[in-house]
């Protein structure tokens, strides 16, 4: 159990790993009180939920990143915060099957079929080559993109850092494509998803222009890059409380793995990478220049906490009442109902010495202008955030109780998990790479 009233800093996860030449973020400990180890076995059980022997078959889960259990005003159709993939009743994949030559753009319109999926590559006004594709028995397509129109599956907006409701989104103009990417999943056993770059319109195409990226490959076929591109990223040692970060890679609309371009959108690609391929793994990143997705299989998912198993958490911080160093009351998380609204007993944090209080208003001086406040326990001075239970159980690598803080957001969830996305660089617009909160959509700080 929880010895009460212990709550102080403890470690500081220095010397992470760091990536492209960025600082690793600072992660906080926000306590050291101890977890009977029965508890955190019980977060590991395979059996976690109930589910009917003749439930569909689930290929995986897309989970954005950057919002805590639910996109701000709740999830909605197609738009929310994590897409299941299940197999489908009927296969709707596809596969490339006759290759056409036309002189000019027009021409190319006309020979594609309406019925039939097809690519075209516009290498100049006067040559355009079109890829037809015909039906994959073997295979399920699932799209994901901006677009609102029904051949996309999931619907993607920008995550804006701090945005607390779609309307902070929407105002700012999206870099995602509208048929950003598509993934395909093998309808047999092992169902393996692979991802590719650009997904079909409601005309069943895909469209490269004479500014994309786009060239003949070495057997003949022709392959090309979206404007932003599909980044991916496949992390060492499995999505596990050893895991470490990959590498970023570019993703071709054939499906082929090239180092990234010198900028988001140049039209040179980077060098293919023949080791490696499309296929998804379990803790797979997907960046689509606005969002950034975490792909877990239905295997991953398994070992892996559950909402319930974060509430029974929840539950067990609270029963030991905790208390405030200060003003002596009681602390406690609010339930995962409340997540977006302080509670008055909810915990809050001094970042800079990780210092775990009640909410008071000692050392909130004027001259501050309420941005950093004093921790009475230290003196040190800094932001002072309310803490959050990290609500999402998919990104989380253990099951190891919630004694870290993402800082300047303030989210909780287990050391490794904390210490595993903090040294990863998340691609940041068409330009550059930060880390932000895996639980709510701000840029990390780099310093404590």
């Amino acid at each position: 159990m929880y010895r009460k009233s212990k709550w102080k800093r403890g470690y500081n996860l220095e010397g992470l790993a760091h990536g492209n030449n960025e600082k690793s973020v600072p992660q906080i400990l926000i306590s050291d009180l101890k977890f009977e180890k029965s508890l955190a076995k019980l977060m590991f059980s395979p059996d976690q939920e109930n589910h009917p022997s003749k439930a569909p078959v689930k290929y995986g889960e897309l989970i954005v990143l950057g919002y805590n259990g639910s996109l701000p005003n709740g999830d909605r159709g197609r738009r929310k915060s994590r897409f299941a993939l299940f197999k489908r009743p009927k296969a709707n994949g596809v596969k490339p099957s006759t290759v056409h030559i036309a002189c000019t753009p027009q021409a190319a319109k006309a020979i594609s079929n309406k019925d039939q999926h097809s690519i075209s590559y516009t290498l100049s006004r006067a040559q355009t080559v079109v890829v037809e594709y015909t039906h994959d028995s073997n295979t399920d397509m699932f799209q994901i993109g901006r677009s609102t129109e029904s051949p996309i599956d999931f619907v993607v907006t920008d995550t804006v850092p701090g945005s607390q409701s779609n309307s902070d989104t929407q105002s700012v103009q999206s870099t995602i494509s509208r048929f950003a990417c598509r993934i395909i999943c093998e309808r047999n056993p092992p169902f393996t998803a692979r991802i590719y770059a650009a997904g079909f319109d409601s005309s069943k195409n895909i469209f490269l222009g004479e500014k994309a990226a786009k060239w003949k490959t070495s057997d003949g076929q022709m392959d090309g890059l979206t404007t932003n591109g599909v980044l991916v990223m496949h992390p060492r040692n499995g999505f596990t409380e050893d895991s470490k970060p990959g590498v970023w890679r570019e993703i071709s609309v054939c499906g082929n793995v090239f180092s990234l371009r010198e900028t988001r959108s140049a039209q040179q690609r980077g060098k293919m990478v023949e080791n490696e391929t499309n296929q998804l793994q379990d803790g797979s990143l997907i960046d689509l220049c606005g969002a950034t997705l975490l792909w877990r299989t239905a295997e991953g998912l398994a070992r892996t906490p559950t909402v319930k198993h974060l509430e029974a958490l929840r539950q067990e911080i609270n029963a030991a009442r905790p208390q405030c160093p200060v003003g002596f009351n009681t602390l406690a998380f609010p339930s995962m109902k409340r997540k977006d609204v302080v509670d008055e007993k909810q915990p809050w944090v001094y970042l800079n010495c990780g210092h775990v209080h009640g909410y008071h208003n000692w050392g909130n001086k004027e001259e501050r202008d309420g941005k950093d406040r004093e921790c009475p326990m230290c003196r040190s001075v800094g932001p002072y955030v309310p803490l959050w239970l990290g609500c999402e159980a998919g990104f989380y690598v253990d099951a190891g109780p919630p004694t870290h803080a993402f800082s300047p957001c303030g989210h909780v969830c287990s050391e490794k998990t904390t210490a595993y996305w903090s040294q990863i660089p998340l691609p940041h617009g068409a330009t550059s790479q930060k880390k932000i909160s895996l639980h709510l959509s701000h840029a990390c700080e780099t310093d404590p």
